[in-house]
């Protein structure tokens, strides 16, 4: 795993007073739905899979807008999900990286259904 893949993974506030990244401070503006959560989490899940195109600079502002809405009510993920992509992040080993990928593929079978 990169440098950066690593700073990905563990892009969350280490401290209660760490600055909150622009990104997170949109987000909290934003208010967003429960459709835009799920969405932002189908996302992350596809930066924990590696299977996400974007910059790491946008990846790590995906993660900071995850890290302040995922505990906001969304219909299609659960605490079971939220949990897997923390041990992920905390501990990008391969079985916790693993069991982001099934997660990912329902996803995005789940998502444009709900979106459309």
């Amino acid at each position: 795993m990169t440098q950066s893949t690593a700073d990905i993974h563990q892009a969350t506030p280490l401290h209660p007073a760490a600055p909150l990244h622009p990104a997170a401070l949109w987000a909290i503006r934003a208010a967003f739905t429960s459709e835009q959560v799920d969405c932002t989490t189908a996302v992350v899940l596809k930066i924990l899979d590696n299977k996400c195109k974007m910059l790491p600079g946008e990846k790590l502002a995906v993660m900071a807008i995850y890290d302040v809405v995922r505990h906001l009510a969304a219909p299609l993920f659960d605490t079971t999900v939220h949990a897997a992509i923390s041990a992920a992040r905390l501990q990008p080993v391969p079985t916790a990286l693993e069991a982001i990928h099934p997660l990912r593929v329902y996803a995005e079978a789940a998502i444009p259904n709900l979106v459309s």
